[in-house]
């Protein structure tokens, strides 16, 4: 057995599981749930469409490399959204498909870390818990980085000891970020690009969360924009990891891409021939046609921008929040402890969120997710209309 499989921590919603148990929610309200990341938005009907349509090809085995068309269309999208030279972005070279990017952020971890080296993984905090366990399995050492709001929830780079960027072989960054929505500034990308250079270490960016953001004319930057701004050739040492499950409303199709430094997606390719996660060729065929269209992505950032002026103003009263940069959570403080708070809310009013606490690990500053929960905006306007209600009655009166 794998002695590091020991190390692995409870994901946070078998922790929210136990939470729970023993309560007894008023059964003449709906239970809504504000918990799970994931979209509930309609999918667009013509990438379903596109689906359907090519199920004849499940009769063929699909290349880990997917198809040209697919990459194609991934690279036609990259280097518009992200403002990539022409051609800079080569499909053959820079671009692979990925069954989601849970798993790719996961695989990746296992193909660049050297455990023979006693090294550490660096990571936001509070964070997604892939990229922990994905650290753990790799045999290097977890380094959290706590993100708070004096620093705008994005992680203090220049307090991180030299040593520690010594040992760095990977750091996973997340913007905009999960839990926060806060979005990592172009400059501090260029700065841990210099860093990565500087101390010889990997960049992998979760950016499944980009495409969601408040003001249409200010979208996040990335990393291989950053890159590519600074003039760094072929990308190198930075890798990107996008995902049509937000940005379209996709989570089931597990479909995503990972792009960047060619001599690292080479060596993840010769992973992946192994690891077998290809891409079937139906999900190939609608994910290109996802990747080729924006106005459904518009529409699905303007709804989630109406749930959250509504949220926010039910809720500012009486929570300390921000309506963030990007992603669909909100991280609003708590008056009590977060548990606290999360077991009485879903106790009466029947609506769960997700305690910070579980989302973060302790620091030499303490557990910088304790006091806040996370709210997926996920559910549709009237629900979640209803819920910020609740939580507001909630606080009003019980607390």
């Amino acid at each position: 057995m794998n002695p590091h499989l020991a190390q692995l921590k409870p994901y946070p919603f078998e922790r929210l599981r136990q939470l729970k148990e023993g309560t007894s929610p008023p059964a003449d309200l709906p239970h809504i749930a504000l918990s799970i990341g994931e979209p509930k938005h309609a999918p667009p009907t013509f990438v379903l469409d596109e689906l359907m349509g090519h199920l004849h090809g499940l009769a063929t085995y699909p290349t880990t490399r997917g198809s040209d068309e697919l990459r194609e269309a991934i690279a036609r999208w990259a280097t518009r959204r992200f403002r990539l030279s022409p051609d800079s972005l080569d499909p053959g070279r820079h671009v692979l498909p990925v069954s989601g990017t849970r798993e790719a952020l996961f695989a990746f971890a296992q193909v660049v870390v050297d455990r023979s080296r006693d090294p550490a993984v660096l990571m936001p905090n509070p964070f997604y818990q892939i990229y922990e366990g994905a650290a753990m399995l790799a045999g290097a050492r977890p380094v959290y980085l706590d993100c708070d709001a004096a620093n705008g929830f994005i992680p203090d780079y220049d307090a991180v000891p030299e040593e520690t960027w010594r040992r760095c072989e990977l750091l996973y960054i997340c913007s905009p970020a999960n839990p926060t929505g806060a979005v990592t500034p172009l400059e501090t990308l260029r700065d841990l690009v210099r860093k990565a250079h500087r101390y010889d270490f990997v960049i992998a960016a979760d950016e499944c969360y980009s495409e969601l953001y408040r003001d249409e004319d200010a979208p996040p930057p990335g990393l291989l924009e950053a890159a590519h701004g600074m003039g760094v050739p072929d990308f190198e040492r930075c890798i990107a990891f996008h995902s049509l499950s937000k940005r379209s409303n996709l989570p089931g199709l597990r479909s995503g891409f990972v792009a960047g430094d060619p001599r690292l997606m080479e060596a993840f390719f010769t992973y992946r021939t192994y690891h077998g996660c290809s891409m079937p060729p139906p999900t190939q065929a609608a994910s290109i046609r996802a990747w080729s269209d924006e106005a459904h992505v518009a529409d699905n950032r303007d709804y989630y921008r109406r749930k959250f002026e509504r949220v926010v103003d039910i809720l500012s009263p009486v929570m300390e929040l921000e309506y963030p940069a990007a992603a669909f959570y909100l991280w609003p403080r708590t008056p009590v402890d977060d548990t606290v708070f999360a077991r009485g809310l879903f106790a009466s009013r029947h609506v769960t969120v997700l305690p910070g606490s579980y989302l973060s690990r302790e620091t030499a500053a303490g557990n910088p997710g304790a006091g806040y929960v996370r709210m997926a905006l996920v559910a549709p306007l009237e629900d979640c209309v209803e819920a910020a209600n609740r939580i507001r009655d909630y606080i009003t009166h019980e607390l």
